[in-house]
């Protein structure tokens, strides 16, 4: 699966398999709640522009320290 096909759910997911966090330690480092990142993660909701544009800077940061093999920005 490239990145560009993934959908938002399946992004979140192996974003915390590469890093081996829980979906409370990203919600704490995206400063959001555990149950948004599960509700993301399950399809429920997508997140708004500012809690997505979030979520690419933490993973393109994740990426620069070689913990992360992509950026999180696949729009």
């Amino acid at each position: 699966m490239t990145e560009t096909s993934r959908t938002f759910p399946e992004l979140v997911k192996e974003v915390r398999r590469q890093l081996g966090i829980s979906q409370e330690e990203l919600a704490h480092e995206l400063g959001v709640s555990f149950a948004t990142i599960n509700r993301w993660e399950n399809g429920k909701t997508t997140p708004f522009k500012l809690a997505r544009a979030q979520f690419n800077s933490f993973c393109d940061k994740m990426v620069k320290q070689g913990k992360l093999e992509f950026a999180g920005d696949d729009k």
